[in-house]
């Protein structure tokens, strides 16, 4: 029996990747993101070259109520969500302080709120089944302060603890949760948060790996997967012995953009 997963942030980058993963081990998905246009010719592509069954939900995530409108999605269709990939999110660079207020909510929204209602939901079922699978899109920058990105490495903190909290007590109920944590990656974030220009993007990992060193703990059932090796024994064998004033300003000046001339 194929199984099914829920893949949000599907249109671009880490999220596509996971479901290019799925379909090619014959699963079926159901893809959700802003961008219809692109969920629409990622469809016909998986569909095209995998013989799989995939349903689109072009949805703004960040809006209220829109992890219920995906569940009701998949209940008014009969979709079983075997595995639930939470992999929409998005940062933003600049001192808090200066930054538009509105825009840190709705990334909190986005990265907090609807991964924790889409968990919420689909935990329930999972459980009465007693099976499941959750991966959760973190970050490193979850075990760091984060000077000039400080919502967005918050916001990552919370996902890393709550996905080993939840993954504890779900144990029981044969329903493991992932909580991958990447470093740098060449996807849109780049953009949309602000960081080009920098050095920071430079030697970063594709999409596809990440994706694949994250669906692989997943099926394996692992708390946390640092995606990149050295960044992975940084944080568990130095930053725990430095200062933390030192660890904020070293992070800031890795985000520090050039001054344009």
């Amino acid at each position: 029996m194929a199984l099914t997963a829920l893949v949000t942030g599907a249109s671009s980058g880490i999220g596509k990747e996971l479901a290019r993963i799925h379909a090619s081990k014959s699963g079926n998905l159901v893809l959700v993101a802003r961008r219809e246009t692109e969920l629409r010719a990622l469809k016909r592509e998986l569909e095209h070259d995998f013989n799989v069954q995939v349903h689109i939900f072009p949805c703004d995530l960040s809006t209220a109520n829109a992890a219920q409108e995906v569940y009701a999605f998949c209940q008014t269709n009969e979709i079983q969500v075997d595995y639930l990939m939470n992999n929409a999110g998005f940062g933003g660079q600049g001192n808090f302080v200066d930054r538009p207020l509105e825009k840190d909510l709705e990334m909190i929204h986005l990265n907090v709120e609807t991964l924790v209602a889409l968990s919420h939901l689909f935990l329930q079922d999972m459980k009465k089944r007693g099976s499941g699978k959750i991966l959760n899109t973190a970050s490193t920058a979850g075990f760091l302060p984060g000077p000039l990105q400080a919502t967005y490495f918050a916001t990552k903190a919370f996902v890393v603890s709550f996905s080993q909290s939840i993954a504890h007590e779900m144990k029981p109920y044969n329903i493991s949760v992932t909580a991958l944590c990447p470093g740098p990656v060449k996807t849109e974030f780049e953009k949309v948060a602000g960081f080009e220009g920098g050095g920071m993007f430079d030697k970063a990992a594709t999409a596809h790996q990440t994706a694949l060193k994250g669906y692989n703990a997943m099926l394996k059932g692992k708390q946390i997967i640092i995606s990149d090796k050295q960044i992975g024994f940084l944080i568990r064998f130095v930053l725990p012995f430095l200062p933390a004033r030192f660890l904020a300003s070293t992070v800031q000046k890795l985000q520090t953009l050039p001054e344009k001339k």
